[in-house]
């Protein structure tokens, strides 16, 4: 291989330090490297849009390589080519003079060939006398033969990337299909829950999915499609669970929502070490003992929540659970952490935990951070929403005693 001094550009053809490297690198390819010459092409042609090339280019490259004799290129072997600007527009199909050009400057620039320009700017090769190429001036595809490894890594990651765009397409069409299916038989049965806003939410989801999406964009859609699809499978469950509790239950709900707003709750659970308190028996590690407040007191101190029920009305516990849900999305909180928050507190307590974050909002910066820990400090015990809910009854200017 020649490899001669660094040369410079032929007439008004710039000069960058970026060539200058180029041209140092490839006099340091590894002694005795080959690589076969179409391989390569195949590699660059797969990475042509991280290469920042077009069709074009990779036809004129093919061109280029088409006069180098040998299939393979080696470290020893002579690598420049010089055809004529009149046989590259031949073996390029017909590619106009100012085209070719244009793909030739783009070649150099993604550093897969370099100038060896003559005096005169003129390609041409002198022989020795045994009939061997002594020099030649023309395009150097020594950096092919140099960057063959990094080619292939590039081609690569190309085609996983084209394989994981085509897996996470198919996610997000089988996920909206399922996400459109249970909201319209949601709505058609109506089933409780704030199922236009939810419609409201897939719609906007899906006008956000570009025309020609990058594999960033289908995956942020489709974290939130998901997202959604548990949302509408939480508030279904939950439909469900209460559709199958018992007279019972029923009772407790209505004692709840008619208990006398006259008398004082109890705000806090009490200590085993308070005087007269008992302890209690085979108690579970990881249940809260949080007392249910009455409903007309979380509404009071949470009216913001009301918004998100129903027709914008929240009448009962299974309504307030059904609008918890949709802040939860609403604010980000994850399936996981409302689950953890349902589990440890009960799902009346959490879902008056998240209307009290919605409250404050505007001082929370994390929702979901903020709902684990609250659930940590209940799973402990060292967590009551007594007064969480009497200071945010003093800041919307209820009194205490109105509220009982």
């Amino acid at each position: 291989m020649q490899i001669g001094s660094v040369t410079t550009p032929f007439g008004r053809r710039p000069m960058t330090l970026a060539l200058v490297r180029r041209q140092i690198e490839t006099s340091e390819i590894k002694p005795g490297k080959t690589a076969d010459k179409w391989k390569v092409f195949r590699d660059a042609s797969e990475a042509r849009e991280l290469l920042g090339l077009q069709d074009r280019s990779l036809a004129v490259l093919d061109a280029l390589l088409s006069f180098h004799p040998d299939n393979e290129l080696r470290q020893d072997a002579q690598l420049i080519v010089f055809p004529s600007n009149a046989q590259l527009t031949l073996r390029a199909h017909g590619i106009a003079g100012a085209t070719l050009r244009r793909h030739l400057a783009l070649l150099v620039e993604a550093g897969l060939i370099v100038r060896k320009d003559s005096a005169n700017g003129k390609r041409y090769a002198r022989k020795g006398k045994a009939g061997a190429i002594d020099s030649a001036f023309g395009f150097d595809l020594s950096p092919l033969l140099m960057r063959t490894d990094e080619l292939a890594m590039m081609a690569q990651q190309v085609v996983a990337d084209r394989l994981a765009l085509r897996r996470a397409k198919e996610n997000l069409t089988i996920c909206r299909r399922d996400v459109r299916k249970l909201i319209s038989v949601a709505m058609e049965e109506g089933a409780s829950g704030n199922w236009e806003n939810i419609e409201a939410i897939y719609i906007s989801l899906v006008s956000r999915i570009p025309r020609s999406p990058a594999l960033s964009d289908v995956c942020s859609i489709l974290d939130e499609m998901e997202l959604l699809q548990q949302e509408i499978i939480n508030i279904l469950e939950m439909q469900q669970k209460d559709e199958n509790t018992s007279t019972n239950g029923d009772h407790t709900e209505r004692h709840i929502q008619n208990s006398n707003t006259n008398t004082t709750p109890e705000l806090e659970p009490r200590s085993e070490t308070e005087p007269g308190a008992k302890p209690e028996r085979n108690q579970q590690p990881k249940r809260a003992s949080i007392k249910a407040f009455p409903l007309g007191m979380v509404l009071q101190a949470c009216p913001e929540i009301v918004m998100y029920g129903a027709g914008g009305a929240i009448s009962n516990w299974r309504e307030l659970m059904a609008a918890a849900v949709v802040i939860r999305s609403m604010l980000g909180v994850s399936p996981s952490a409302y689950q953890d928050a349902c589990e440890v507190m009960g799902p009346e307590n959490a879902a008056t935990t998240m209307a009290c974050i919605l409250e404050r909002t505007g001082h929370i910066n994390s929702a979901g951070g903020y709902l684990r820990d609250l659930t940590v400090k209940a799973r402990r015990g060292e967590f009551s929403l007594g007064p969480v809910l009497m200071a945010l009854l003093r800041a919307n200017g209820k009194s205490e005693r109105s509220v009982g």
